[in-house]
């Protein structure tokens, strides 16, 4: 859930993935499957704990095994073969194929960013015109301050006048009650929501909707080119049986809740509840169907990355994502 993880990506893609060739040649068991998350389990996640439980990658002939990614990222253990399906981001995709690392997205989890800038009613920040003179904490990524300094351009406020500190996983409003920073950036479907549940009074600026460059996707499912190419059959399995986890997770929020709460019995019962609650009405939007990519997002916000710097070689939509596996 968490932004900011771009940091070091770029370094991180590069490194390792040539001592890893070798397992792109072993063969995986068949039906086995491995799916790597992004971070720890959360309500972007719930439809495939709901395709599991509903035994849906069973009747398509799977064996799904759910995993962390620990110290290498979802791309990495997909583009390696260690894993065969992950969640990712699509500027997480972006950043990897510009670096010659074939991982393609096959499906949205969500249709719109729901990402974006919370803080403390009482520090006043109602629009980026109102970072100027705040504490922005962050993850140390450019792309942040990249971010930032556009919002704020719009509004015609200097990114100068922000501090900008990297802070990593703190108690956010600890550290803004403190004065250690003002605001930070995060997803609605999970730190604003749990704000409200515990009765902070916030403020939130939704990126998506401050400006529609930022509405990319995020997160994203992601498969490698040979898993594709090679394996087509069983990425069709695959998707059929998470689509119907997501799409009963779109129908029956409360259900899938319960069923997340059985699998990662450490979170929150309330937040998850909640949070799913949000990201019901969100999985699909006004897509026609759940999984739907367009690609009008993904040319605005590659084309974003590629004139500001943070990619050097064009990323090409048609091989970055695919409906392909979709609605089937």
């Amino acid at each position: 859930m968490k932004k900011g993880i771009i940091i070091g990506l770029i370094v991180l893609l590069g490194m390792g993935l040539m001592g890893c060739q070798s397992n792109q040649d072993t063969e995986n068991t068949m039906g086995k499957i491995v799916f790597t998350l992004d971070w720890f389990p959360n309500t972007n996640h719930t439809g495939v704990y709901v395709a599991k439980e509903k035994g849906y990658f069973e009747a398509q002939g799977l064996d799904v095994e759910i995993i962390q990614p620990g110290e290498s990222t979802a791309e990495q253990l997909v583009a390696s073969d260690s894993a065969q399906f992950g969640v990712s981001y699509q500027e997480s995709v972006t950043f990897a194929r510009s670096e010659g690392i074939p991982v393609v997205s096959i499906a949205a989890v969500i249709q719109h960013n729901t990402s974006g800038f919370m803080s403390l009613a009482e520090k006043g920040i109602e629009s980026p015109k109102d970072f100027e003179g705040k504490k922005y904490g962050g993850w140390g990524s450019p792309i942040e301050i990249a971010t930032l300094q556009y919002l704020m351009e719009q509004e015609g406020a200097d990114i100068n006048l922000v501090e900008v500190i990297t802070v990593g996983d703190i108690d956010f409003f600890a550290a803004s009650r403190s004065g250690d920073i003002d605001f930070a950036w995060v997803f609605e479907g999970w730190s604003v929501v749990d704000a409200e549940l515990k009765g902070h009074d916030i403020h939130y600026i939704d990126l998506g909707k401050e400006a529609p460059i930022f509405d990319y996707y995020t997160p994203v499912i992601i498969a490698s080119e040979r898993m594709i190419a090679e394996k087509t059959e069983l990425v069709e399995r695959f998707m059929v049986a998470l689509e119907q986890g997501y799409n009963d997770t779109i129908e029956n929020p409360d259900e899938a809740a319960e069923i997340l709460l059985k699998h990662v019995p450490e979170l929150e019962e309330e937040l998850v509840f909640a949070s799913q609650a949000f990201l019901s009405e969100r999985y699909l939007a006004e897509g026609p169907y759940w999984g739907y990519q367009s690609e009008e997002t993904w040319e605005r916000y590659t084309q974003w990355l590629y004139d500001n710097g943070f990619i050097t070689n064009w990323v090409s939509t048609e091989e970055a994502f695919t409906n392909e596996f979709l609605n089937q």
